[in-house]
């Protein structure tokens, strides 16, 4: 019998502030763009895409667009999608040559 398997969302395990902060924490260390706006829209539609819409007054289409792993979002829509997720960015030093 063959094995059935589902295919694995990690929106569905990110149920928790914790999970969320952990989850963006690891996209950011990748310093991967793609990787970091997939990310961020892995969490949205974790938290809802309508609600997030709504509080970042875009439309649901231009999110799920711009928060693909292929999406080149503006900056400000980066801004604006972290503050609704309840989070903000800010400068951190690095040690020279990390």
């Amino acid at each position: 019998m063959p094995l059935k398997t589902s295919r694995f969302d990690a929106a569905a395990v990110l149920d928790t502030p914790e999970a969320i902060e952990a989850f963006l924490e690891d996209a950011f260390e990748s310093g991967d763009p793609s990787f970091i706006t997939h990310a961020l829209g892995i969490v949205a539609r974790a938290k809802g895409m309508s609600q997030l819409a709504e509080e970042t007054g875009l439309s649901r289409q231009a999110l799920y667009k711009a928060l693909s792993a292929e999406g080149r979002p503006e900056f400000s829509t980066v801004l604006k999608v972290a503050s609704a997720l309840g989070f903000r960015l800010h400068p951190e030093r690095v040690a020279e040559g990390a």
